[in-house]
């Protein structure tokens, strides 16, 4: 393979993988903690994007309201992640990425 067309072949990984980038930047999650106790909606970056946490949580104490944030952090990561590895495994199409 010639130098151009690597030239070529690298651009046009660029431009999907930066493609990807902003359709993750556009997606949406929803992280949900017991039942609805603390809800957390965030891109597919990782942005957060909002929080809600129920008033009987609020009740609850500190310690509470920190478990439900984090559980709910933690369901949506797992959301994303997933939606990143099959946005990011489409733009690259089988192309290791470091």
């Amino acid at each position: 393979m010639d130098m151009e067309a690597l030239m070529a072949q690298a651009a046009e990984l660029q431009n999907k993988v930066a493609a990807a980038q902003d359709r993750l930047a556009q997606t949406t999650v929803k992280g949900i903690a017991d039942n609805g106790a603390c809800i957390i909606d965030m891109t597919a970056k990782y942005d957060m994007l909002g929080v809600v946490i129920r008033p009987d949580v609020l009740s609850l104490g500190a310690d509470a309201v920190s478990d439900a944030v984090l559980a709910a952090y933690r369901d949506a990561k797992q959301k994303a992640d997933v939606i990143i590895d099959r946005v990011m495994g489409d733009a690259t199409a089988g192309i290791p990425m470091p």
